[in-house]
């Protein structure tokens, strides 16, 4: 029996990762945010460098973590977007 229930719930987890949306759209008052997931998980490879407690929703997700969060890697990797207009789109 346990081994059925942690067949299940692992192949219930892989079922989420693979259903994850490819592009998120994040409403914000100064243009809404167009986040390419896939493109992200495609090329980070390691949930937890977003999702600290692995997948799912992101605790404390707003407008602080993301400028913190996203533009700093951005910044660090000198790779994507950097500046408001381009993540706000109106």
């Amino acid at each position: 029996m346990k081994r059925i229930i942690s067949a299940v719930a692992l192949t219930l987890f892989a079922a989420s990762m693979a259903l994850a949306a490819d592009t998120i759209t994040l409403p914000a008052k100064n243009g809404n945010i167009t986040f390419p997931h896939k493109q992200h998980q495609e090329a980070l490879k390691e949930c937890k460098k977003c999702h600290e407690k692995g997948p799912g929703k992101i605790e404390g997700f707003g407008k602080d973590w993301a400028h913190k969060t996203c533009k700093g890697c951005h910044e660090e990797l000198k790779k994507g977007p950097t500046k408001c207009g381009e993540c706000h789109k109106k």
